[in-house]
Formats: structure tokens, sequence, C-alpha cells
């Protein structure tokens, strides 16, 4: 008989317990879901996050309710475990949802121009590896996107450092780690935001739990390629003056822009709830916009003269929907473009199917059934967070997307935390430390593919160089095994 019992997190989630349903029950629809992922990502390759992959979840739900109906689960109890689901997770869609709005106004408002514009500055031939960490750590940070990072800036840093005679994976593996840094901590970014939904903590909780083991971590890689850089041999100069031309010719870039993601950041740090952040940082950027930028603004309704009317509408687009700012700069093409609210999208299309898989091993008791295993099998906390780590990376290797092994392991160790008496910012920075960093490192993984086709640089050339990208998963081993900011439920009992 199943038998629900409260959540002890999120209060309006119920959990199943099914005594009739065995393991090898439980876990046939994560087996099925893992193989069909995996050869979906072989025949689409980078496009099977298009829809695919959203589809072969739904595919995985229905495997898992035939599983539910042949131990007499009912479609009804089934049902309402996926509305719970999708229900818990209406914060962090609306969260997404203004996150690609503020990336919209950010652009055409010339913040994250501004931003790159700045960096790159920092460039000096005897700390470029550094550099490249720090410059694509800022743009990262500030685009919320490893592969735009990649594909723009990484290119550029890739022929600078041909050019000075340094080593092709050094100057790849530095890009990726910084890129991979802003990634995993940015608020732009998808997986940052798809973690904690998954654990079922806060966006921001997260962010500041992660710079724990994040801040150590990139200390690390930072100090690694000082070293290399002042022992390396260079050649020739860095030249970034065309870049910086380009920028200053599409931009009004001047330091007042830089007060809008210090207000934002103040707010933050104040404990404003994200999405009031969020959409006050979405309408000074706007604000910032018309204010600096009014060619830009009138540009994107192909009109010269900024009008009310033009006005509303740049500012309407650039929230909404694809936005591109053009330059006379190729590299700079696909890094001066968001794409608002409706790029979004397909990240919430992911979170929504992945919910209705996971309702339904929920409701037919198949979570409940795979924790208690893991429990058994991971007797002490270091051995949970242990189990978390390998199947985030396993499902890197295995489904070969960076989203689903961020996805799969969420939902299936969320309830093993809590009933450790774990607050689901352990879990949610665990599946960022192993899950989101490691899929640039395994060559068939959309991310490994993407960054190693664009940067012209095979995996194992740069596979030692991604310090950041390695070390993170052992950091937060070394952090659980030793028992640091390892937080506690409030309330919990548990040792």
């Amino acid at each position: 008989m199943a038998k629900k019992k409260p959540n002890q997190y999120r209060q309006n989630e119920q959990i199943v317990e099914n005594n009739e349903l065995s393991i090898v029950e439980a876990l046939i629809p994560v087996v099925v879901l893992v193989a069909m992922l995996a050869y979906n990502v072989y025949v689409f390759g980078d496009d099977a996050l298009s829809g695919s992959n959203q589809f072969i979840l739904l595919l995985g739900g229905a495997v898992a309710a035939i599983v539910g109906f042949l131990n007499k689960v009912s479609y009804k109890a089934m049902l309402a475990e996926v509305a719970e689901n999708v229900k818990s997770t209406t914060g962090a869609l609306l969260i997404l949802l203004m996150v690609g709005a503020l990336a919209g106004t950010w652009l055409i408002s010339g913040i994250i121009p501004a931003m790159i514009y700045y960096g790159l500055q920092i460039l000096n031939p005897t700390i470029f590896l550094a550099a490249c960490v720090v410059i694509c750590a800022i743009i990262s940070v500030a685009t919320g996107s490893s592969w735009t990072t990649s594909a723009t800036v990484g290119i550029a840093l890739i022929g600078i450092g041909e050019a000075l005679g340094i080593s092709l994976g050094m100057t790849a593996g530095a890009a990726l780690s910084g890129a991979y840094f802003g990634d995993k901590l940015s608020p732009l970014s998808d997986t940052t935001n798809l973690a904690p939904a998954m654990a079922g903590g806060e966006l921001f909780d997260h962010i500041k739990y992660m710079l724990w083991t994040t801040v150590p971590t990139i200390s690390i890689t930072l100090i690694f390629f000082i070293i290399i850089g002042f022992t390396v041999e260079k050649s020739g100069e860095a030249d970034v003056d065309s870049i910086l031309a380009s920028i200053d010719a599409a931009f009004n870039i001047n330091g007042w822009l830089f007060l809008v993601p210090v207000v934002v950041v103040a707010l933050i740090v104040k404990k404003t709830p994200p999405l009031a952040a969020l959409l006050i940082g979405t309408l000074m950027g706007a604000a910032f916009a018309l204010i600096f930028q009014p060619e830009v603004v009138a540009g994107i309704t192909n009109t010269k003269t900024l009008t009310f009317e033009s006005g509303y509408k740049g500012i309407l687009k650039a929230i909404t929907v694809s936005t591109d700012v053009p330059t006379d700069n190729e590299a700079l093409s696909d890094l001066f473009s968001a794409k608002g609210m409706a790029g979004m999208l397909g990240t919430i299309w992911l979170i929504v199917c992945a919910m209705v898989f996971g309702g339904i091993m929920d409701g037919i008791g198949a979570l409940a059934r795979i924790t208690k295993a893991l429990l058994g099998l991971a007797k002490s906390t270091f051995g949970l967070f242990f189990s978390t780590g390998v199947s985030c990376i396993v499902l890197n290797g295995t489904a070969s997307d960076q989203y689903l092994a961020i996805v799969v392991p969420g939902k299936m160790f969320s309830k093993a935390f809590r009933d450790k008496g774990l607050a689901p910012e352990n879990l949610s920075r665990t599946l960022e430390d192993t899950g989101t960093v490691t899929s640039v490192l395994i060559p068939y993984n959309t991310c490994g593919a993407y960054h190693s086709g664009v940067l012209g640089v095979s995996v194992a050339e740069y596979f030692v160089y991604a310090i950041f990208n390695w070390l993170s998963p052992l950091m937060t081993f070394t952090f659980a095994a030793l028992n640091i900011k390892i937080k506690k439920l409030v309330g919990s009992e548990q040792p």
C-alpha cells in the first residue's frame, strides 16, 4: 500500500513509499531513461536539447507509469505527484524568465560589453594565462554562458596565446576554467538555476553556499597559472586593440554602467527576494539603455532616431525575444546577442519534462525505494556526497549532457539528503561541483564536443589544464570528508 508522508523542506511536496515495489522495478525507468538519452544524444548531438531530450524524459515517465500500473498505483495518484512537482518549481521557472529579460537589457544598455571592454585591458604577456581565467570568469559571470564565452573571447584568447607561443592546451584550459567558474556561479546561468530547482533550494542561497568550495578551487587554479606564466617562454605581443575599438564603436562605454550590477549585488546581499532583485536589475538596465545607448535601442527596431514608440518597442524586444547588436568584428557577433525570455523556454521545457518523470517516479514509490537503497550503501555523510557526485559524473559520460547530469541525480538524491538532515544547498552545490563542471572533460559530451570544436583544441590537450573543472569534484569531496560547511536542515536532529 502506498503511504504518503510530509516533506521536511518543501511543505507542499509529498513523497510516496511503496513497500510492494522492488529495487529492480524501481530502477527499470532509470536504466531505460539513461539508455534512451545516451542514444538520443548520439543521434542528435548538440541539437538534443532542442526538444528530443525533453520528449525522452516524457517517455521515461511513461515507462515509470507502466511499472506503477503493474504495482496497482492509480493514474490519478501519479498525476497528483506530477502536479506537486511542477508546482514546486514555479519560483525557479519565473526566475529563469526574469534572467532572460535581464540579460537582454544588460546587453543593449552596454553593461555586459563594458565588462568585456575593461576585462580585456588587463591582459599582460607575463600573466596571460591567469588573465585568461579572470577575463573568461568576468564574461561568463556577466553572460551566464560558458558556451558564449568560449565561442567569442575564448577564440580570441586562443589566437593571442598562439601568437605568444603558449601551448593551445594551456590557453584552452585557462579559458575553460574561467568560463565554468562563471557558468557555475552566475545567476544568469541555466545550470545555476537548475541545480537549486532540482534540490529544492533557493537560487541565491545556492550561490552563496557554492562560494565555500568554488573560491578555494579558483584560487588554486589562478596560483597554478600565475606560476606557469612566469616560467613558460613567450614571444610576440597581445593586441586586442581591434576588439576594443569594435566595442567602443558599437556602445557608449563608461563607468556609470557598473552602477546597475552593483545595485543588484547589493540587493542580493540584503536578501531581497530574487525575483524582485532581478526585476529591478532588468528595469535599471532598460533605463540605462535609453540614457546611454539610444542608437542601439533605435537600431533594434530598424530606425535611426529614438522615439517613445521605438524606445518602447526596442526595450520590449530585448526583454522578450532574441536581440543582436551588430559590430564590425565577427568575433563579437555571438557575444553581443541575447535571447531574452524566449531563450529560457528550452530550459523551462526541460525542467517541466523532468518534473513529469520525477513526479511519476515519486507517485509509484520508486524514488523512495531507490533512496532507501542508496542510504543503505551510503551509511556516512561522505558516502552520500560521494555517491551523488559520482552519479553526476557517470551521467555526464552516459547521457552525455550537462543538464541531465544535474536533473536526474538531483531528483533522485533529494530525499536521501533530507533523510540525512542535510539542507538542499548541500545537494545543489554537489550537483554543480560535479555535474556542471565535468561535462567539458568528456569528449563525446555535448559540452566537451562543443568547446573542443569551437576552440580547435582536443579534450585530451586541455584536460590537464582545465584545473578548475577536475579540481571542483575533489574539493567538494574533501569538504564532505572533513565535514566542512555541511549545512543541516533547520530543526534536524541528524548528527
